[in-house]
């Protein structure tokens, strides 16, 4: 720098003009990519802002059909230590089925909300598309962390092991996955008594949280 403002001082040129234009160059490149990255990153965050303001929707949505189809969910969903709610949209092309979906965990002893996604592969004859919505209740808070952090996979030992809860109990139309943690599952026919969202793969959303 010292040997560059000794060539300009030989050639005659004045330093401290020479300062203020390479100033000026450097203040206005900073003012341009301020001006860029604040719109993108405003119109990031709002796009953000919606997919969450859709999934607490479809989460309401769910909640709204499943306290229509069973009624008792609503007073067992209040009284646990947390749920989640999630969409599917599964596609199997003869014998290879996948599907992806999203939802969120409502923790009632803190009032967190954390969005989750989930992705599931099956195996089995079939061709055509299927939707449905999973309502998942969890008796202890451990179990909410747990699901929260650690994610949860079904795989063919779980999905075995799910009965279907006590008809007048307080899980009725619930299936158990495993002990304190039940899941109701809602096609456009109602209540499916039988685990559906086998091979599925549950963690948390990075880029919602």
């Amino acid at each position: 720098m010292a040997y560059i403002t000794y060539v300009i001082k030989i050639m005659g040129i004045d330093v401290m003009k020479v300062h203020k234009f390479f100033w000026a160059i450097a203040l206005g490149l900073v003012l341009t990519l301020s001006l860029t990255t604040v719109p993108s990153l405003a119109s990031e965050k709002k796009e953000i802002e919606q997919k969450k303001a859709e999934i607490r929707k479809m989460a309401k949505e769910t909640l709204n059909r499943l306290y229509q189809v069973q009624p008792s969910a609503k007073k067992t969903i209040s009284k646990s230590a947390g749920y989640a709610v999630f969409s599917n949209f599964g596609m199997k092309i003869f014998l290879v089925g996948s599907g992806t979906g999203k939802g969120i965990v409502f923790d009632n002893k803190t009032n967190k909300q954390t969005f989750m996604k989930m992705i599931e592969g099956q195996i089995g004859l079939g061709f055509g598309a299927k939707k449905f919505r999973l309502v998942w209740v969890f008796e202890k808070h451990k179990d909410v962390s747990g699901f929260i952090n650690s994610g949860w996979e079904f795989g063919g030992q779980t999905s075995a092991a799910a009965k279907l809860g006590d008809k007048g109990g307080a899980f009725a139309g619930a299936l158990s996955v495993s002990p304190g943690i039940w899941l109701y599952q809602l096609t456009d026919d109602g209540l499916a008594l039988e685990l559906t969202g086998k091979g599925t793969k549950y963690y948390k959303d990075d880029d919602l949280n």
